[in-house]
């Protein structure tokens, strides 16, 4: 299991904007078109991933608990699925649905996003504020698979309670571990 970690894009980068396909829907879901409130996390992540795996249930916890106070949740995955056809659309949709996905679950075909967003791991976590600025990006948490830590989301959740709080996200930041984005 090969560690990668997140490239730690500038705070305060706007977020680039991204129309791709919702596995789940088959619609078309595009950043700029949606209404922000609070603020919006973008995951990379991928169906495969262990890394992934070990912070399912708490992924779907977070954006439950948080979206009903105004944030957007959006995962994508932007693996090359000729080389791992586990992270394909078809796959994605099944492990939404066995996850019980509330956000949509895109599809970044191209990896054009992923290299907008300098994502590099799965997963890999950006929290941006009302203004589409970045405010977060880094690790869930501590936890990894077989380290023995619970999973808890305390850093994602520490950033989205200061938002919450009206007052700044600490600039203290760890990057996320996980495996690399499978490159086209």
């Amino acid at each position: 299991m090969a560690k990668t970690s997140s490239t730690m894009l500038p705070l305060g980068t706007k977020a680039p904007g991204f129309t791709l396909i919702d596995t789940v829907t088959n619609l078309h879901y595009s950043l700029v078109k949606e209404k922000v409130e609070k603020g919006v996390v973008i995951m990379f992540i991928c169906n495969h991933c262990p890394f992934v795996i070990h912070v399912n249930d708490e992924l779907v916890r977070i954006a439950n608990d948080y979206r009903t106070q105004g944030f957007t949740f959006i995962a994508i995955s932007s693996n090359d699925v000729t080389k791992y056809p586990q992270d394909g659309p078809q796959r994605m949709r099944q492990v939404a649905r066995e996850n019980n996905y509330t956000f949509p679950y895109l599809y970044d075909e191209t990896q054009e996003v992923a290299k907008a967003y300098h994502a590099a791991c799965t997963p890999d976590f950006f929290v941006f504020n009302s203004e589409l600025a970045l405010i977060y990006r880094g690790q869930l948490d501590d936890s990894r698979p077989g380290n023995g830590i619970a999973v808890s989301g305390r850093d994602l959740r520490s950033a989205l309670d200061a938002v919450l709080r009206n007052s700044s996200v600490s600039p203290n930041q760890k990057p996320s571990i996980g495996c690399n984005i499978k490159w086209k």
